[in-house]
Order: C-alpha cells, then sequence, then structure tokens
C-alpha cells in the first residue's frame, strides 16, 4: 500500500510521460491486459488512454485492471487516463521516498 506521499511523488512522475496504451471499443482484452503487465514490468508507470468509443467509465475499466493484474496499484484517473504502478522487485526503475 502506497502512501499519500508515493502517490503524489509518481503522479508528479507521470506529467512527464505519454499514454503508451490505449482502451478502444472493445474494452479489455486479454490482449490489452498483457500489453500493460509487460509494459508495467519494464516500466513500473503505466499511463493508459481510454478511448471516447468506450461505453464504460474509465474507473470502471481500472477496477477491472487491478483485478486481473494483481500487485497493481492504482496511482490516480483523471478524465479518460487511468495511471497504474507495479513496482520491479527485481531491477526496480523507480525509487519511491
Amino acid at each position: 500500500m502506497l502512501s499519500s506521499k508515493q502517490r503524489a511523488y509518481l503522479r508528479s512522475i507521470s506529467n512527464t510521460i505519454e499514454p503508451i496504451i490505449q482502451i478502444g471499443k472493445d474494452g479489455i482484452t486479454d490482449g490489452t491486459v498483457s500489453l500493460i503487465d509487460e509494459a508495467l514490468t519494464a516500466r513500473e508507470l503505466v499511463k493508459i488512454r481510454v478511448l471516447k468509443t468506450v461505453d464504460d467509465e474509465p474507473k470502471d475499466l481500472a477496477m477491472v485492471l487491478l483485478e486481473r493484474l494483481p500487485g497493481t496499484e492504482l496511482i490516480h484517473v483523471l478524465g479518460r487516463v487511468i495511471l497504474l504502478f507495479k513496482p520491479n522487485d527485481e531491477k526496480p526503475k523507480i525509487i519511491l521516498p
């Protein structure tokens, strides 16, 4: 569980990164989940854009992703952007305060 200070730190880092994954009208598929998992392993912090063609709310999609990606933390949902964090125990890239 992350502290509010750690969440704020991760949000500040996220300002400089672009969304690398988009969720389209098909919603969350197995392929989407595996892509996000690979990205989390490589980067630890991943920004996901939910396209306007998706009927589901971004917060609901974020909850589905958390269920399907154990060990992942939801940092925040802002508009149609989801920010997820999963620490990499073997090769950490982000050192939390």
